[in-house]
């Protein structure tokens, strides 16, 4: 049976009311999502306060953060945790600030989104424990020795992507595409690793391909113009920046005819042609559970980093079509079919 779902269903934040304790600086109130997770063991101790830290503000980091308030309240936790939110709001020079009040408050545990935010609270504390979400290389990142080697205060769950079922993809949907198009943040390290699997995988199976990085978003419609007329597709890993930015990207490649291949789902719902990526509910949904086992006094040693447990297929059929892409029907039975709202 076919999955078809509208792309505003995905993008999650603009529909949900809050559950965490609001700040000036995150936006408006936001809420928990239903989940049917079992409940764990009840947390013994006194009231723990929780702080969810993201960077910016972006479907996917939304995505995450939501997912881990819903999980909590199907966790049963709503009455013994108190959950504070953080946005960096695209500065990441204050994330240190943000981590320096939240430990001078008496945070008992964090939860950093993204790479850099985990690396920042990672520096801030040596005794908070610390469980981190949405970091692609935990080991390059220099927040663990190994998956399995948690011996400091520090843990997650990492969403490193299908960079091979991607491009197999790629060759299925777009069998002419012989040159592609990187497009990447240099500051993010998540991206960086991203596109050096991808260079991997392309030199080993004679991929030609072309770079365009990028320091900012402020760069992005330059960078990727650059690449028109000399690649035939765009591929852009789980990069935070470029996904807030999805419209500038996608102006220069649909005005070109270039589809572009991304490493998150709500990449997809917001316009790039497909993925196998992250599945940020599943990744939410995952950290949340960790975040809850140690709250209920596990320690980091008994929870190794964890790998997301599943990825996201995900095709976007209007985009599809606006590029005159015929989509195998094997390939509708098979993946998340997005589309726009009026079909």
């Amino acid at each position: 049976m076919k999955k078809r779902i509208a792309a505003a269903l995905l993008a999650l934040s603009a529909a949900l009311l809050g559950g965490c304790a609001s700040t000036p600086a995150q936006s408006a109130a936001e809420s928990a999502m239903s989940s049917v997770s079992a409940a764990p063991e009840p947390i013994a101790l006194e009231k723990r306060t929780v702080a969810i830290i993201q960077p910016m503000d972006h479907p996917s980091l939304n995505q995450i953060r939501e997912t881990i308030l819903s999980e909590f309240t199907a966790l049963g936790l709503d009455d013994k945790i108190e959950v504070v939110c953080r946005n960096a709001n695209g500065d990441n020079s204050a994330l240190p600030t943000i981590f320096s009040e939240l430990i001078g408050g008496e945070a008992d545990l964090l939860i950093p989104i993204a790479t850099g935010t985990a690396q920042t609270a990672a520096a801030a504390t040596d005794s908070i424990p610390i469980v981190f979400s949405a970091v692609s290389n935990p080991v390059e990142a220099g927040l663990v020795a190994a998956f399995d080697a948690t011996d400091r205060n520090i843990t997650g769950v990492s969403n490193s992507i299908a960079i091979e079922e991607i491009f197999a993809l790629a060759a299925e949907l777009t069998p002419r595409a012989k040159t592609f198009g990187f497009v990447y943040n240099t500051g993010e390290i998540n991206s960086v690793t991203g596109i050096e699997r991808a260079r991997a995988y392309c030199d080993a199976n004679d991929i030609a391909y072309e770079e365009a990085a990028i320091t900012g978003v402020g760069e992005l419609q330059q960078a990727a113009q650059s690449l028109v007329g000399r690649v035939d597709a765009f591929f852009t890993p789980n990069d935070n920046s470029i996904a807030s930015a999805m419209p500038i990207y996608l102006q220069v490649a649909n005005e070109a005819g270039i589809p572009i291949y991304v490493g998150a789902d709500s990449m997809v719902a917001d316009g790039g042609l497909a993925t196998v990526g992250i599945d940020y509910t599943v990744l939410g949904r995952q950290t949340a559970q960790m975040a809850a086992r140690i709250l209920n006094g596990e320690s980091i040693a008994e929870n190794p980093v964890e790998q997301v447990a599943e990825y996201a297929r995900m095709i976007n059929l209007e985009t599809a079509e606006g590029l005159q892409i015929e989509i195998p029907e094997k390939l509708l039975e098979q993946f998340v079919v997005i589309e726009s709202q009026e079909k």
